[in-house]
């Protein structure tokens, strides 16, 4: 997962729903603390000693032993990667002309290094301490997984049915790695994972001091391209130097490329952002954002939002040198240098104007750009009110007050897969956690344990509300 956090300034703001959180039932919450804690001691890192079908048949063990047939819990593992299996698991409704809705987490994990962390915190050891649950992937994403797969379960043994199904898919290598499981399932499974619609990471509740500030849907995310930086020259000893330098070259166009900036362009889920983010910031800065969403071209207020990071890779693709190499010899006039230069592009952004406009920015210093791949595309999930309404209704119900945030990711998440394949992606969870302190693929990694349960209480709610339906008389 990529984690982009908002950095925003808040002030005067009521302190939303404390203590007024309904949380699920007592013996749900002791379901899903003992599925997350199975989850995260198997480790599903992307090693030799990783093994995602390891944890895929855990959940499904506590499906099957709550009474789900082995025809709607099965356990999918390629043929040529037996450690990369997934679990997609089946709630029936009552309608099968209606398309299901699909609860996306990824149960493999980013590495970590036992030295890495704190000495009292083994990595692959599901520690509960302070009020926290502590862990590799507590928040991303294995609390995701064991919610979901507790909810179902839950919602099974009250005997409620939808009106679609309802159908869970805890998938491997969203970290990285050769298999990742959507495309695996959408290439080969395709009828296992087809949707009206998917919720998965990239959202969630954000906190600063106590206080909930927003739950942020990630209905956007960029695409992610790598461009190469190419200054050549014919080279030479270094004891006759001339002016013509490969490194010098690629020096002034990477540093021209420090001080370039894309075109703001907003789309329908920034122009969101930006609009609801307006009333949560202080004043100038949210004149800015209003100003910008009526007016793009407002080279004022852009010059007010750009210099947070935050923002600015909302307005525009962002373009930056990751990795510099040069030069073969300590004696000798470079021939060769290079840079590799990551860009996050807006989803709306014609990677090939991407390529063209840093060109034109690097020619004038005889450096020669080019694609280092290609850009996966990755539209924007439209913000329906069949989606946001019940959102924005159990958001006000558990924390009044709150304002639900549409978001664009700057990172990457899995539903780039799905949402290319026409299936919209709304990453939404109810799990809040401190804006300032975000641990995901990071030392000591851990979720406050009232978040954990306030978020499988809200997505209990979300879904029931999203599939329709009701008990079964």
């Amino acid at each position: 997962m990529g984690v982009a956090v908002l950095t925003v300034v808040f002030g005067g703001l009521p302190a939303a729903g404390l203590g007024a959180q309904t949380l699920p039932p007592d013996a749900d919450r002791t379901l899903a603390r003992t599925i997350l804690e199975e989850l995260v001691e198997i480790n599903t890192t992307n090693t030799d000693a990783g093994d995602n079908t390891a944890a895929a048949r855990a959940a499904a063990r506590y499906l099957l032993d709550a009474g789900f047939s082995a025809e709607d819990v099965q356990v999918v593992v390629p043929d040529d990667a037996p450690t990369k299996g997934n679990l997609v698991a089946r709630l029936r409704g009552r309608n099968p002309a209606l398309k299901p809705i699909l609860l996306l987490a990824h149960i493999d994990v980013v590495q970590a290094l036992p030295e890495d962390w704190s000495a009292d915190l083994p990595p692959f050891e599901f520690i509960e301490r302070d009020g926290f649950f502590y862990g590799r992937g507590v928040t991303d994403d294995k609390d995701e997984a064991a919610i979901h797969v507790a909810n179902l379960i839950r919602m099974k043994r009250e005997g409620f049915v939808p009106e679609r199904d309802i159908v869970v898919a805890l998938t491997a290598d969203e970290e990285g790695g050769p298999r990742n499981g959507v495309e695996f399932l959408l290439t080969e499974h395709r009828e296992l994972v087809d949707a009206a619609y998917a919720l998965n990471e990239g959202g969630g509740g954000m906190e600063r001091n106590g206080r909930k500030i927003s739950n942020n849907v990630q209905a956007s995310e960029k695409k992610y391209l790598n461009f190469t930086f190419d200054g050549t020259n014919p080279g030479g000893h270094s004891s006759l130097p001339v002016r013509k330098n490969a490194i010098y070259d690629l020096a002034r166009a990477l540093a021209a490329l420090q001080d370039y900036e894309m075109p703001v362009m907003l789309n329908e889920v920034t122009e969101a952002f930006f609009s609801r983010s307006a009333d949560l910031v202080d004043a100038a800065t949210g004149d800015a954002m209003r100003r910008i969403v009526a007016d793009p071209g407002d080279a004022e207020a852009a010059a007010v939002l750009a210099p947070d990071p935050a923002y600015n890779s909302r307005l525009r693709t962002t373009c930056v040198a990751t990795i510099l190499e040069g030069g073969h010899a300590p004696n000798a006039l470079p021939q060769l240098a290079r840079a590799n230069v990551n860009c996050r592009i807006l989803p709306d952004h014609d990677p090939d104007d991407v390529l063209a406009r840093l060109q034109e920015l690097a020619a004038p210093f005889d450096v020669s750009v080019a694609m280092a791949g290609t850009a996966r595309p990755s539209p924007p999930s439209p913000l329906t009110d069949e989606v946001l309404g019940p959102i924005e209704r159990i958001t006000n119900e558990m924390w009044p007050g709150v304002t639900v945030l549409p978001i664009m990711s700057t990172g990457a998440t899995d539903a780039l897969y799905l949402r290319r394949e026409g299936i919209p992606v709304y990453g939404v969870s109810g799990l809040f956690g401190d804006m300032d302190d975000v641990r995901a693929h990071g030392q000591d990694e851990r979720i406050r344990i009232e978040a954990f349960f306030e978020g499988q209480e809200f997505l209990y709610r979300l879904v029931k509300a999203l599939a329709g339906g009701g008990v079964a008389e």
